[in-house]
């Protein structure tokens, strides 16, 4: 673990792929964008994903760099919700034909902000106009604290039957200096009330490397943590980007030593597979049933904006203020202000302030980084590596390979067991845009 801390600096975290810091902008074109759209639509066969980004919150949580708007004021739900459903109905008008849902994601921002009644027109509002896949899937973000059971059921009785509660930390102290205060008697009761409606799939997020975390509070809330038994475990290394979100210079005195969050990030690994999870991908732990395993093991898993999910889907539509959509061979991101968002919507414009149409050769590297990111291996014809393979990092490839992290020739690479740990800077390896570039962009280190 020693030798791998020189890995430890600012990397993406590869999500997608060109990263949002690298897209070509200035030579994007909605129009452009729109037809690729249609074709993810046929080879899609018609399924459609779809998130959905509803940013209200009542207080800042200081560690958090999402899009968010904070306020108390709920009359600011119904206007939300309008523009976002005039946005679906011009996608809608977009799309060759009716679209299936695949699969809907509510994220924020807090989604449980909104009433449920609201939560309800809304989500009425984008199922009517499609149809559901047969095997949908929806899930949605809910803040621990202000969930109420009124929400698990109206949510439920739409088809939703997972629920992601960011936890972060059980140590009062930590949730004092992030602003992020749930208790787990809290957290205990509605998981509880979650499975006693019918929620198959509680997911947990826990961040490590945060402020005022110490060994023995990350211990004792890992073993909180398991004691629970959530099906799913994300733990993430805590993005320190001040420069991007200045709350988070609030408590910069509190942040734990490199050394410890190396530790911490060991801790919850050992601690999740004692209990019997697996890990799968990056940062992501499950229990041996979980769908996400046996996507990973029938070379199925797939990783999109939304996180990890058991199926590829080719067309990704984001709705609401900053989303981004994905058409597999392009993106397309929002307007990250609500007033220029409800302006274009008003014009009768899709709200997209800016966006990336893929090469050939970031259409290889998208690929291949992806299937790192889900599988640790991937492999490539060599005439393909013929054609891409000056773009390739050859000087840290080699490091890698001699260190025992990796191993790679003219058919493919594979990430050893000590490699996954830095991951993400393995993919920077095939990250042809990041070499080529002199843009130095602000990102969270690699641990």
């Amino acid at each position: 673990m020693q030798d791998l801390k020189k890995y430890n600096k600012p990397v993406p975290r590869y999500t997608n792929y060109p990263t949002v810091p690298f897209w070509e902008p200035e030579s994007f074109a909605v129009s452009a964008y729109e037809k690729t759209l249609q074709s993810a639509f046929w080879e899609s066969s018609k399924e459609v994903s779809i998130y959905i980004h509803l940013p209200f919150c009542e207080s800042l949580c200081t560690y958090c760099a999402c899009n968010t708007r904070i306020t108390k004021n709920h009359q600011v739900e119904g206007p939300y919700i309008d523009h976002v459903l005039k946005e679906w109905e011009l996608y809608l008008e977009k799309l060759p034909e009716k679209p299936a849902v695949r699969e809907i994601h509510l994220g924020g921002g807090t989604p449980t902000f909104f009433a449920p009644e609201n939560l309800n027109r809304l989500l009425t509002g984008i199922i009517e106009k499609a149809t559901l896949s047969k095997e949908f899937q929806m899930s949605f973000e809910g803040h621990p604290a202000n969930t109420t059971a009124k929400h698990l059921e109206t949510l439920y009785e739409l088809g939703f039957d997972r629920v992601s509660f960011g936890i972060q930390d059980f140590d009062l102290n930590v949730q004092k200096l992030i602003n992020r205060m749930q208790s787990f008697e809290q957290v205990k009761a509605i998981t509880e009330r979650a499975r006693a409606i019918g929620y198959t799939s509680v997911n947990y997020d826990v961040v490590y490397g945060l402020p005022g975390q110490t060994i023995e509070s990350v211990k004792e809330t890992l073993d909180q943590i398991i004691q629970l038994k959530p099906e799913r475990i994300a733990y993430y290394s805590y993005a320190h980007v001040p420069s991007i979100r200045p709350a988070q210079k609030s408590y910069e005195r509190y942040l734990p030593e490199e050394d410890n969050k190396w530790e911490f990030m060991q801790l919850g690994k050992e601690a999740f597979t004692a209990a019997g999870y697996k890990e799968v991908g990056m940062d992501h732990y499950v229990l041996p049933e979980d769908e996400l395993l046996e996507a990973r093991n029938n070379g199925e898993l797939h990783r999109n904006f939304m996180g990890y999910t058991p199926f590829t889907s080719k067309l990704l539509v984001g709705l609401g203020v900053s989303s981004i959509s994905d058409s597999w061979s392009g993106f397309a991101q929002n307007e990250k202000s609500i007033p220029d968002y409800y302006e274009r919507l008003d014009k009768g414009e899709l709200p997209i302030i800016k966006g990336h149409i893929h090469t050939k050769q970031d259409l290889f590297f998208r690929k291949h980084i992806l299937n790192l990111m889900c599988d640790f291996k991937t492999t490539w014809h060599e005439y393909e590596f013929m054609e891409h393979c000056v773009a390739l990092n050859y000087k840290l490839l080699d490091q890698l390979q001699e260190e025992g992290l990796i191993v790679y020739d003219e058919t493919g690479m594979k990430v050893l067991p000590q490699g996954q740990e830095v991951i993400r800077v393995i993919c920077t390896a095939l990250d042809a845009r990041m070499s080529m570039s002199n843009r130095v962009p602000q990102f969270s280190k690699a641990v």
